[in-house]
């Protein structure tokens, strides 16, 4: 491969303890989208905010980076509910003050190559279930009732949502009521919903076939989760226009317009924690932030078992043992730099996902036993093609990224060391791991042979080392039926002044985190307050006459 000068693109102000204008009323860690939506609303209320993010650059996955001749995304390939003014739409243009714009995949947005098979997910409701009955005629009504449950679900999330804002008292006195309208489907697997649905195993491959956008095959996987992604994604795909650092930029800018901030390179050593009550922060370099009320975008597993003592973790009656709640898998991620353009490459606006069969259990199961076995799955994305603004800023130039799962434990023995500094054993390890990624990736698109002028491969210590995630998981905690029945995962800890967001809150996504940052505003806001910012927010956003 090129060796080409690391440079970054950094978004947010560098921490400086002299750099703090204390006090503030609300400190939030992590600058994931839940974590900014978090902030941007409860600035938008008045409240004054710090965001306090340990990585260079503020976004979580919706950072970008370059090297050279190419950037790339690290974690938006796609997103649903942007083409036409739905709640995800309205929200983000408000939170970006309409700072992206959105450009549409291909109509089959999504390409499944399961074993010898193609198939093809086709952007619009209808044209959605037609393509799938066209495919399989003899199972129209399992199809029909598979679309049913999926907007039962979509149903069922209002009172889901309003379950984890509600206050303990009136919640207690609500949630039984609330509950009687969430579908008996909600808490089941994937694959138990759907083996009850139909028998036919490609049927069945081709509607989990975006399983890795939540990181868990049918048989593990909360179909709440699965119903989600689906409805998600039921009218197309769409990319941010100049890649996915504009979402963080824009809402970095609402943040401070009213009067917040963004640090960078502010890494929290510990949740001070007084009289049973959250007291603060205290950074990595011994600076205490006294402060109320904090929100944490680390992650659950973080902010309970990383964050906050023995003594204080017990008031927050988080036990991950207890509740079968488990760290997601970790993942290889490959940035390729191609030397020519995706025209030219005829490269598609389409996602590729390539599985070994229509068993993704077996699959998975047959990969983690024996680590030569096939990825289960590996998800290929080509986001020059996708964003009409790439070749402006890399004219002549293509990228690829390619996704495949990877436990932490073949990485296990370099825990410790420094990104960049692992040895010559680590870098050989990860040029075996790029040669498997690459070979899936020249069967499926044979023409690149001979254009790949750059690549470098990420593995789960490189999110372990970026994003604080301890497991180098992908996705927070495992998107099971567990997970989702979890009391202590809702916006409201049991420890005072302590709140969570992101998508350990809700669900994993850009859309899903966000979402997690809107539930977050809400409860730390109250009823009052926090309706009236969320009626503006949800209105959109227009500019001012």
């Amino acid at each position: 491969m090129s060796r080409l000068e690391p440079s970054k693109i950094r978004i947010g102000r560098r921490y400086r303890p002299g750099r703090l204008d204390n006090p503030y009323d609300v400190l939030v860690i992590g600058s994931g989208i839940g974590g900014l939506t978090t902030a941007a609303l409860l600035a938008e209320s008045g409240r004054k905010v710090a965001v306090l993010e340990q990585h260079y650059t503020a976004g979580g996955y919706t950072h970008s980076y370059d090297r050279g001749d190419y950037d790339w995304d690290v974690g938006v390939h796609y997103i649903g509910d942007m083409g036409r003014p739905t709640d995800a739409r309205r929200l983000m243009d408000f939170l970006t003050e309409g700072g992206v714009d959105w450009a549409p995949m291909d109509a089959h947005f999504d390409r499944f190559f399961v074993g010898d098979r193609v198939y093809d997910a086709v952007a619009g409701r209808e044209e959605f279930r037609q393509n799938l009955v066209d495919r399989f005629p003899a199972e129209a009504a399992a199809i029909d009732r598979y679309m049913a449950l999926l907007s039962e679900i979509g149903r069922a999330m209002k009172p889901l949502t309003l379950g984890k804002v509600l206050p303990g008292p009136l919640r207690a006195l609500l949630w039984p009521l609330l509950r009687r309208r969430l579908p008996e489907c909600l808490y089941r697997t994937t694959g138990e919903v759907l083996g009850e649905l139909t028998a036919d195993k490609d049927l069945i491959a081709v509607l989990t076939g975006q399983w890795g956008d939540y990181g868990l095959p049918p048989a593990r996987s909360a179909f709440m989760m699965h119903a989600l992604v689906a409805r998600h994604y039921l009218h197309g795909g769409y990319y941010p226009i100049g890649g996915s650092s504009r979402i963080a930029d824009s809402m970095l800018a609402r943040i401070r317009r009213h009067g917040g901030e963004v640090f960078t390179y502010a890494r929290v050593r510990q949740i001070c924690v007084e009289s049973g009550r959250v007291a603060g922060v205290m950074m990595d370099d011994d600076t205490r932030i006294d402060c109320p009320r904090v929100v944490s975008d680390a992650g659950a597993m973080n902010t309970f078992l990383r964050l906050l003592g023995d003594e204080e973790r017990k008031l927050t009656g988080f036990d991950p043992a207890a509740s079968g709640v488990t760290p997601s898998i970790g993942h290889l991620g490959m940035y390729i730099g191609l030397d020519q353009t995706a025209e030219q490459l005829g490269l598609p606006k389409t996602n590729y996902w390539v599985f070994p069969d229509n068993d993704s259990d077996g699959a998975v199961e047959r990969f983690l036993a024996d680590a030569d076995a096939p990825f289960p799955a590996v998800f290929i994305s080509f986001p020059s093609a996708k964003d009409p603004d790439f070749t402006r800023r890399h004219p002549g130039k293509a990228t690829i990224e390619i996704v495949a799962p990877a436990p932490y434990a073949w990485f296990e023995k370099w825990r410790g060391t420094t990104w960049g500094q692992r040895g010559d054993d680590y870098d050989a390890f990860k040029e075996q791991l790029a040669a498997r990624m690459l070979a899936v990736l020249y069967e499926r698109v044979p023409q690149l042979h001979g254009r790949v002028d750059y690549y470098e491969v990420s593995t789960p210590l490189s999110t372990e080392w970026f994003c604080a995630y301890d497991r180098g998981e992908l996705y927070g905690l495992d998107h099971t039926p567990e997970r989702f029945r979890a009391e202590s995962l809702g916006p409201r800890t049991k420890l005072p002044g302590l709140w969570l967001t992101g998508q350990d809150t809700m669900s994993c996504g850009v859309v899903g985190a966000m979402m997690g940052g809107v539930t977050t505003f809400a409860a730390l806001a109250g009823w009052r307050q926090g309706t009236r910012v969320l009626r503006r927010a949800f209105a959109g956003w227009a500019p001012a006459a």
